[in-house]
């Protein structure tokens, strides 16, 4: 889909640098060009000015983020009160469970893994740092879905079912259960065999402006079978207290 006409000069940018930090490894320009939707001479403006300040790198035609989107990375884990706040009760978690636990949140209509505790077990589920995955299905998404401020999620479930009145009267109704017993659970929905359960965390204590972030806890189908609501009341909890700390800050 073209998005030439779109969007401003400084929005280019950002959906050049949005598509290099989403594809989990270098782009060639044909990748660039599918995920950003620009005109090649336009993807090649952009390129250029991003590869002068060092936020893009090249090798061999092949492009990925440069020095300079480390040093922001880097930045964001220092300074970020929301991944500070959290970790501590995620590894909390994970310590408990003995599974591994995630720090997610929705960008772009995109569920973005902040912060990962792994499993000490040999066979586990993982959501790597820094990936992204569609704002759709699966409990991480769902929980994200469901506790966002109403007009947000309005706006993200019409452009996510646009034209699918059906599927997305379908999901609605599942948000709405999903609120009432303040947790998603989610079992091969997006990867087979693996088991979710995802817990809104809140920066405020009115929750109508929507939920920061959701700690997403992960495990194989067969290891959560018989432990569904256990690893459920610990998830919520963790949640909760993430909340409750980042509110007194």
């Amino acid at each position: 889909m073209n998005q030439e006409s779109s969007v401003t000069g400084a929005e280019r940018l950002l959906l050049v640098l949005t598509a290099l930090a989403s594809h989990g490894k270098a782009m060639s320009v044909r990748d660039m060009l599918g995920a950003t939707g620009l005109a090649q001479s336009t993807l090649y403006r952009q390129v250029a000015l991003l590869k002068r300040w060092g936020f893009v790198t090249e090798d061999a035609g092949y492009y990925a983020p440069g020095p300079i989107s480390l040093q922001l990375a880097l930045g964001f884990d220092i300074n970020s009160m929301l991944v500070e706040a959290s970790r501590e009760g995620m590894m909390q978690l994970s310590r408990t469970t003995q599974e591994s636990v995630g720090l997610v949140v929705a960008v772009n209509d995109q569920v973005i893994c902040l912060e990962m505790i792994e499993s000490t077990h040999s066979l586990r589920c993982s959501f790597e740092k820094g990936r992204a995955v569609p704002l759709r299905a699966g409990a991480s998404a769902k929980s994200l879905l469901a506790f966002m401020a109403d007009k947000a999620r309005s706006e993200t479930l019409e452009r996510q079912f646009a034209g699918d009145d059906a599927a997305r009267a379908a999901l609605e109704a599942e948000l709405e259960h999903i609120r009432a017993r303040g947790y998603a659970v989610s079992d091969s929905e997006v990867d087979p065999g693996v088991w979710g359960v995802s817990a809104p965390v809140f920066r405020r204590v009115s929750r109508g402006a929507g939920a920061s972030a959701s700690i997403t806890l992960m495990a194989p189908s067969s290891r959560a079978a018989g432990r569904e609501q256990q690893l459920a009341g610990w998830t919520v909890r963790t949640a909760n207290a993430i909340s409750a700390r980042l509110q007194a800050a």
